[in-house]
């Protein structure tokens, strides 16, 4: 039995991966979230109501289980109240089943007015607006306030005033924009965080006890494998570590202690929100088709998603990067009634040359094409079936073509919006 897994997009985010940790939190004792922030979109389905969660875990849902948000994590101290209030309406108590790390640090309302400044002058990368990108910045260059600098206001204060000063600089005198304004923020801060480091937890060490205890916990990957600031499709990509190495350094855990089974979640075809390569997108009917079929509009903005066919050379990178152990395959039903579905198996270069590697420069995605293998499509309903054998023929040949292909095996297939609607091959806390 694995007493850990760690559950992580394959693409660019938008997988699905929301729905299969709660699928899978019954069955562990803890969910933590290691990278990101509210720049995530989490949707789970609850008495057929959609929740959006965005910093909180998605195993909150589930009682008698502890999400944790762990250090690697960003907290926008507002958002995460909006969060809150959002689940007590709903009527999920998360007062004893959420701890936070106070070594998390803030986004701030000048991270915020920097990232939309960027955005709207030249260079447009296609971020949510969250502010994630300029509070990494603050924290590389170790300027970073955490949570555990509001326990000591007179230093925060001080801090806070010359870390906001700085900013207002940039934001005058080079993006022509307003400046934020101390007093307000200070007050935003001080408003927010009185629930907020109640719930504060030293995280390690709960982690490494419930390892020495053989609980088991799933950790939860934000974003995707090719939004990684390393590994992704730079610049087009998130500023925190998305793949599996994130998870030690982002929850004080090592390396072999959290990282038992690594499923690796992905779409049966593929999507992406901003700007970027995406060598399979699709402009027309069919592109139009899966959009609506798949409701594909990102869950943090809003904007409608760039659709396209599977990508089987940048599933394979992933599997490299992440060391993936086995697939859950979302969003199968909404390819039933395709005439034909393509598989991206290569690309083909300037010269004309097939390669099966994803290109390292920018300028080297300019000029690539896709090579498709072609598979006939299903007239069956995938949608809402829960046994594998009542799969329509063709969809399981689709299935077995990608686990050829990559080399990985396919154990939870979702054919449909709710927990419910899942096909559990094998369990990956049990193999």
């Amino acid at each position: 039995m694995n007493n850990s897994i760690v559950i992580l997009g394959v693409q660019w985010g938008d997988e699905g991966k929301g729905k299969i940790v709660d699928l899978m939190t019954k069955y562990s004792k803890y969910v933590v979230r290691y990278h990101g922030g509210d720049n995530a979109g989490h949707t789970v389905i609850l008495n057929r109501k959609k929740i959006i969660l965005h910093t909180i875990p998605s195993g909150i849902l589930h009682e008698g289980v502890l999400n944790i948000i762990a250090n690697g994590v960003m907290i926008s101290v507002k958002s995460l109240i909006k969060e809150l209030t959002c689940l007590q309406s709903h009527g999920i108590s998360v007062k004893n089943g959420l701890a936070i790390s106070e070594s998390c640090f803030l986004i701030l309302p000048h991270h915020v007015a920097i990232d939309r400044a960027r955005e709207a002058s030249k260079g447009k990368i296609g971020t949510t607006l969250r502010g994630i990108g300029p509070a990494y910045e603050d924290k590389v260059a170790r300027r970073g306030l955490k949570l555990s600098d509001i326990l000591h206001m007179t230093s925060f204060e001080a801090r806070l005033k010359e870390i906001i000063d700085f900013h207002n600089f940039q934001l005058i005198h080079y993006y022509h924009s307003s400046s934020i304004g101390y007093q307000e923020t200070l007050e935003e801060i001080i408003s927010c965080s009185e629930v907020i480091l109640e719930m504060i937890e030293d995280v390690s060490e709960i982690l490494n006890r419930a390892h020495d205890n053989f609980e088991p916990v799933i950790y939860e990957g934000a974003q995707g494998t090719m939004l990684d600031i390393d590994q992704g499709t730079y610049p087009y990509v998130t500023s925190s570590n998305t793949t599996s190495g994130g998870v030690s350094s982002g929850s004080g855990i090592g390396p072999k202690r959290c990282m038992g089974h690594i499923l690796g979640v992905m779409k049966a075809y593929s999507t992406r929100v901003g700007s970027g390569p995406f060598p399979t997108e699709l402009h027309g009917s069919i592109g139009e088709l899966l959009r609506k079929r798949g409701m594909e509009y990102g869950s943090t903005t809003g904007r409608p998603r760039r659709v396209g066919w599977i990508d089987v050379v940048m599933i394979n990178k992933s599997v490299q990067c992440n060391s993936i152990s086995s697939f859950c395959l979302t969003k199968l039903d909404v390819l039933d009634g395709m005439e034909r579905i393509k598989i991206c198996t290569s690309y083909r270069d300037r010269e004309g040359k097939e390669i099966d590697k994803i290109p390292s420069s920018l300028e080297a995605w300019k000029d690539i094409e896709p090579v498709y293998e072609i598979l006939p499509g299903w007239k069956g309903k995938v949608y809402k079936i829960r046994d594998y054998r009542f799969l329509p023929e063709e969809a399981i040949r689709y299935v077995r073509r990608i686990e050829e292909l990559t080399g990985v095996s396919v154990y939870i297939i979702s054919t449909g919006p709710s927990r419910e609607d899942s096909i559990i091959i094998k369990n990956p806390f049990y193999c």
